[in-house]
């Protein structure tokens, strides 16, 4: 019993700090991007509308769930909570002070589990039995295998220099990555968006021309794990930059991550949504290229 206790704290911890922590995210994008129309944004709920997240949260868990009648049961019901389960299982490879294992290919393992996220994307669409679904999750599912491709180069960038595929030998790195590669930085912070298919490149939920994509048909609990597991990988992308890419410490990574955080939501409501013609160029003509140039390049060194 002690064996399977100490076996399931990392999972149930970081469960419950995730599940704390996106709540009040879209708070924070919520009152950012009022700010940006020139209004307050939620308000009402509470002082300053600090408990308006625990409030739609438990709208989402209560109301009735309702099923298409011509969709594919099963995988309309599965692909959302494999997604949230997907999520959940990428956070619990980061080092922690609740870790009780070591993983040596961590960076490995991590890929393989964040790469599955696509196959859900696409169960969610084709589950739906609905136009816009399917097509938004065709959509969703090329744009993300895009720019997977600049996302793993990049990530192999200080895998070579720290000569480690292990999260934790991360944690004791002596010289942070940023300034040797700043401008992959950039690409990275680019192809984050697309990943997570945040705006502008949220072709995946177009709400002008498909109506809210793979998710049209989802409501209640189901809609609420595609949302976890959304906000989840806008977290996670944080926090692997974090570790990646700058110096170990607590307040390096807190920094980052609001900087960061802020970046995603600004960039929502100042930036209209790119062509998808574009996207797709931007990803295999410029960031492909750039990408192998630095692998080349470190490799050289």
């Amino acid at each position: 019993m002690f064996r399977l206790l100490r076996f399931l704290l990392p999972w149930v911890t970081i469960f419950v700090n995730v599940i704390i922590a996106i709540p009040f995210l879209t708070l924070l994008e919520r009152k950012v991007i009022g700010y940006i129309q020139s209004r307050k944004g939620p308000k009402k709920v509470r002082y300053l509308g600090l408990l308006q997240p625990i409030s739609d949260g438990g709208k989402l868990i209560f109301k009735e769930l309702g099923t298409p009648n011509y969709a594919n049961i099963i995988l309309f019901w599965v692909s959302p909570v494999v997604s949230l389960m997907l999520m959940i299982f990428a956070w619990s490879l980061f080092p922690s002070y609740y870790s009780n294992y070591f993983i040596k290919l961590g960076v490995v393992l991590f890929l393989c589990v964040a790469r599955l996220q696509v196959y859900t994307l696409l169960g969610s669409g084709w589950g739906s039995n609905s136009k816009y679904a399917l097509l938004g999750s065709v959509r969703g599912a090329a744009q993300t295998i895009s720019y997977e491709v600049a996302l793993i180069l990049i990530i192999f960038l200080p895998c070579c220099l720290e000569r480690s595929y292990s999260f934790f030998n991360y944690l004791y790195k002596s010289y942070p990555y940023f300034f040797i590669l700043f401008p992959v930085l950039i690409i990275w912070l680019i192809s984050s968006l697309a990943e997570t298919n945040r705006a502008p490149f949220d072709f995946a939920e177009g709400e002008r021309e498909l109506v809210s994509g793979f998710k049209i048909e989802y409501s209640a609990f189901e809609f609420a794990c595609l949302f976890l597991s959304e906000y989840g990988k806008i977290l996670l992308m944080r926090f692997l930059r974090g570790i990646l890419f700058f110096k170990r410490g607590y307040y390096i990574y807190l920094v980052v991550g609001v900087v960061v955080t802020f970046w995603f939501v600004w960039v929502r409501r100042a930036l209209p949504r790119f062509r998808y013609d574009l996207l797709m160029d931007l990803a295999w003509k410029v960031f492909l290229p750039i990408s192998l140039f630095y692998i080349f390049l470190i490799k050289l060194i």
